[in-house]
C-alpha cells in the first residue's frame, strides 16, 4: 500500500500544479465588465462556452473535482 500512496501523492502534486497553471492563463473579471453597458451580446459572449476561455473553466472544473476526490482519499487513514 505505501506505492499506492506515493503513487496517488504525486498524481496530487501534478494535478494541483495543473490546476494552478490553467487558473494563470485564464483572463481576469474585469475584462467582462462590458456587460454592463450591453457588450456582452457580442458574437464573443455568445459563444463563450466554446471558446479557449470556456474550454480552460472546465478543464479547471474538472481538475478541481478531481483534486478534492484524491485528496480526500489520500486522508482517509487507511493507508497506515
Amino acid at each position: 500500500m505505501g506505492a499506492l500512496k506515493v503513487a496517488l501523492m504525486i498524481v496530487l502534486i501534478i494535478i494541483s500544479l495543473i490546476i494552478t497553471v490553467i487558473i494563470l492563463m485564464q483572463e481576469g473579471k474585469s475584462a467582462g465588465l462590458g456587460a454592463i453597458s450591453g457588450a456582452a451580446d457580442t458574437y464573443w459572449g455568445k459563444n463563450k462556452g466554446r471558446s479557449m476561455e470556456g474550454r480552460l473553466v472546465k478543464l479547471t472544473r474538472v481538475c478541481v473535482i478531481l483534486f478534492l476526490l484524491l485528496a480526500m482519499v489520500l486522508n482517509m487513514g487507511i493507508w497506515s
